[in-house]
Formats: structure tokens, C-alpha cells, sequence
């Protein structure tokens, strides 16, 4: 288990930074570019904000200046996606590639991949996807059955990736296969990864609909997708050690306790006025993500330091998935006469009922990762 102490900061830089965000999600909704929305990072693509966010410095902060980053710190960005988060604001559009895809070009890409991916990243030019989850597969990625053919030049890619978020319009994503056959004695041997052009012969994107209507996720099927191999993302036979490094990134970040955030926050307005000051139940919940907030922020800190965090990033997936399907059952169940209630609580609450059963599902069902956390803990 790592140190779980939160990275150190300055308070004041910390203060101020947060304060020019919430000063310019402030303008940003003055001016009506958005619509506070639950799940945000998911379902809010928007790529002229992403644009605004680059030309603050916003995107890519903690790339290195020598690939158009800024150099700055986890905390840093932490402070920025937190407050972009809690605003409901639509940051889909480049999130996969700012939270996951830049901590592991840095550590396994090529000099090549890194000069060519970060720039266009950090502008908010370039977005990606993420090909893990397959049909039958589910969170056991030991399973997966794409499988990458060495061909002259490069792989021949052949397969199926499904619920790859963003993938009908993200550029490219880097795919997990298995480049050997499966060895039952050591299943996770034998799988690698590369960077796919989403756009590129032989890729066939199929949307997802969601049962509101709404497309965010795909069905990716891969037929003998030519692959150079400039384009094989770190080592042959290195990808489930690689894989599990990415997901520390995708399952400790506030996104996991922060999608129904804004209905929380119109909560604790209308319940206040109707329960009165102190109502314990959405104390409870508030005191919840403040907890949630530490510990998230003290695994950016151990990210930071180079630690690994498998388990305590699934700690914090899994308590803070249970508290935004929580959150979302209480402001449903203060629901009102339908005519008395305002547009934009009944919005938000339904908005949160529908997304509430990917809460646990995506980057690892809950089920999956209390096996992570009890193995990791010597628990039998």
C-alpha cells in the first residue's frame, strides 16, 4: 500500500488556482456555454470548451514543458478537474486522453509517440479512446481474445472492443491483445498494447444507445487493422502490467465521486428548506465526498511519487461509485408533485437515474475490485 498522505502544495497557489477556475465556470455559465449535467465526463462532449480550457493551460498540465505541456503538478490538476467536475461542466471530449492516456505516454510511450500525441493533447486537438473490455470479457481483462499478428512492417489487429467511451469520435486508442497464446497457468502473460487511428482501414465503429437515447459508448470491431510498429505501445508482453498502471488513473480520480455532484448540490438547497438546517441523511452524504476528496487527493499524491496504487485507487472507485448511485436515490426519493418542482432538479434527477447503473460498472465493476482490494490486503 502506498503513503497515503496528500502531495505537497502550496495553500495559497492551491487557493488562488481554484478560484480562477470557479471565476471562469462562473463567466462560462453566465454566458450560457453549459448546462450543469450529471456524469459530465462521460456524456458532456463539447470541443469548444475543451478548446477554451487549452488556451488557459488547462489540458496536459502535468506534461512536461519539452512536449507543450506546463509542468505542473498532480495537485494542480487535481484542483482543475475537481472544480470543472463539481461545475457539471463538459469535459468528455478530452478527458480519456488529459487523465489516462498522458501519465502513460510518459512513462511507456516512445520519444516518437510522446512528440507526436502530447502536443496535440495539451491543445486539445487530439482525443482518444480506450480498447480494453471486450464481449464475454467483462472486468476479467486476463480474457481478452483481440489478438495482434505480427505482419511486415508492423500487427495485423484482429477483434472486438466494447463500451469504448468517445471512440465514434475520438481519434485514436490504444488497444489491449494478446500478441501470444494464453498460458492458463500465468493468464495475464502474453498481452500487449497498441495505438490504434480510430480512423483507419478495417476500423468499424458501432454506437451503444443508452436506454435514454443518449450515445457515449461503442462497439469497436477491428478486421486485420494494419498497425505499424512505431505504433506498439511499450513492451511485447508488458500489457497487463501496463494496463494496471493506467487504471490506478482511471479509478482513483474525482470523476468517481463527483458525477452527481451538482444534484447534490441543488439537494442540499431544496432539502434545506424543506427538512430544515442539519438534515442528518445529507450530512451523511456530504461528509461522504469530503472524505472522498482526501483520499482521492492523496492518491494523486502517491501517483505523483511513482507509487503504486492499485488497491487504494480501487478503494476510492468503489466507495465513490456507491455514493453517487446514493446520492442520485435520495434526490429521487425527494422528488415532489412534478408541477411543483423546478425544471432544473427534475433535469438533474433524471439525468441521475439513468446514468446511476454505469456508476459501478465502468473502470472495473465494484464486485471485481473488492476481489483487487482483498487480495491486495492478504484477505482470503
Amino acid at each position: 500500500m502506498p503513503r497515503l498522505v496528500p502531495p505537497v502544495s502550496n495553500d495559497a497557489s492551491s487557493h488562488a488556482l481554484r478560484m480562477e477556475v470557479r471565476a471562469f465556470l462562473a463567466q462560462q455559465l453566465a454566458a450560457g456555454a453549459f448546462r450543469p449535467s450529471i456524469d459530465s465526463w462521460l456524456c458532456g462532449w463539447d470541443e469548444g470548451f475543451t478548446s477554451a480550457l487549452a488556451e488557459r493551460g488547462w489540458l496536459g498540465m502535468t506534461v512536461p514543458r519539452q512536449y507543450g505541456g506546463h509542468g505542473r503538478s498532480f495537485h494542480e490538476r487535481f484542483v482543475v478537474t475537481e472544480e470543472l467536475l463539481a461545475a457539471g461542466a463538459p469535459v468528455a471530449a478530452h478527458w480519456i486522453a488529459d487523465r489516462q492516456i498522458v501519465p502513460a505516454l510518459l512513462k511507456y510511450g516512445t520519444e516518437q509517440q510522446k512528440s507526436h500525441f502530447l502536443p496535440r493533447i495539451v491543445s486539445g486537438e487530439c482525443f482518444f479512446a480506450i480498447g480494453m473490455s471486450e464481449p464475454d470479457s467483462g472486468s476479467d481483462l486476463a480474457s481478452v481474445r483481440t489478438r495482434a499478428t505480427q505482419v511486415d512492417g508492423g500487427w495485423s489487429l484482429t477483434g472486438t472492443k466494447v463500451w469504448t467511451s468517445g471512440a465514434h469520435r475520438a481519434h485514436a486508442f490504444i488497444v489491449l491483445t494478446r500478441t501470444s497464446a494464453a498460458d492458463p497457468a500465468h493468464r495475464h502473460a502474453g498481452l500487449s498494447q497498441f495505438i490504434v487511428d480510430l480512423h483507419a482501414p478495417g476500423v468499424d465503429v458501432r454506437p451503444i444507445v443508452s436506454m435514454n437515447g443518449g450515445h457515449h459508448f461503442n462497439e469497436v470491431i477491428l478486421s486485420d487493422v494494419f498497425v505499424p510498429d512505431a505504433m506498439l505501445f511499450g513492451e511485447i508482453g508488458q500489457g497487463w502490467t501496463q494496463v494496471t498502471s493506467e487504471l490506478s488513473f482511471e479509478r482513483s480520480g474525482p470523476e468517481r465521486f463527483l458525477s452527481t455532484f451538482p444534484l447534490l448540490a441543488h439537494a442540499v438547497e431544496i432539502t434545506g428548506k424543506r427538512r430544515g438546517p442539519g438534515d442528518p441523511e445529507l450530512g451523511r452524504l456530504v461528509a461522504r465526498i469530503a472524505g472522498l476528496h482526501h483520499m482521492s487527493t492523496a492518491v494523486a499524491g502517491a501517483l505523483q511519487r511513482g507509487e503504486s496504487c492499485d488497491v487504494a485507487a480501487s478503494v476510492v472507485k468503489v466507495m465513490g461509485t456507491t455514493v453517487e448511485g446514493d446520492i442520485a436515490d435520495f434526490a429521487d426519493l425527494e422528488t415532489g408533485d412534478s408541477t411543483t418542482e423546478s425544471a432544473e432538479w427534475l433535469r438533474l434527477i433524471a439525468e441521475a437515474v439513468d446514468q446511476r447503473p454505469g456508476f459501478t460498472l465502468r473502470g472495473g465493476t465494484n464486485e471485481v475490485l473488492r476481489g483487487v482490494i482483498a487480495r491486495g490486503l492478504g484477505i482470503r
